[in-house]
């Protein structure tokens, strides 16, 4: 394949979709899809500036490729996925299909998996409360212990 021609537009496409963490070979192939431009996993990777093969790639698409990295892993909330809703809904789905297909211990795993995503088992935050899910008791004071007088009957 012959080193294509790559207009800023697909540069820009293919430094932020690296940034973001995805592989050159989806890469190339969401170019091809988006741009209908056919490039190679090659000429992908020479846009990563963490891969030597990008040793020549001009310092806007580093800075390009570093800011939207930034914003990628401080921005979650753009990924559906992120959100507890979406997942749920996502099993949902599935666990329909898996009942109507009639793979039922398929379906039972989503099932416990929809519960314990509804748990906050999948997270590192966790309430503890007492019984009935009120509130834990007080610490109590703890106790002073000192010696008694003896009155001299030492």
């Amino acid at each position: 394949m012959a080193k294509a021609k790559l207009s800023d537009d697909v540069k820009t496409y293919i430094v932020q979709a690296l940034a973001c963490f995805d592989s050159p070979s989806v890469v190339a192939k969401a170019v091809k899809a988006e741009f209908d431009q056919e490039i190679s996993r090659q000429l992908v990777e020479s846009h990563d500036p963490n891969k030597k093969a990008a040793s020549g790639l001009a310092p806007k698409w580093r800075i390009l490729f570093d800011e939207t990295r930034k914003t990628f892993l401080e921005d979650t909330a753009a990924i559906a996925i992120s959100h507890r809703a979406v997942r749920l809904r996502a099993l949902q789905r599935m666990a329909d299909k898996a009942e109507t297909m009639g793979n039922m211990s398929l379906a039972a795993q989503l099932h416990k998996q929809a519960a314990e995503e509804v748990g906050n088992a999948y997270t590192n935050r966790r309430e503890l409360t007492g019984k009935d899910g009120k509130d834990l008791p007080a610490p109590t004071a703890p106790v002073t212990i000192f010696q008694l007088p003896d009155n001299g009957r030492s």
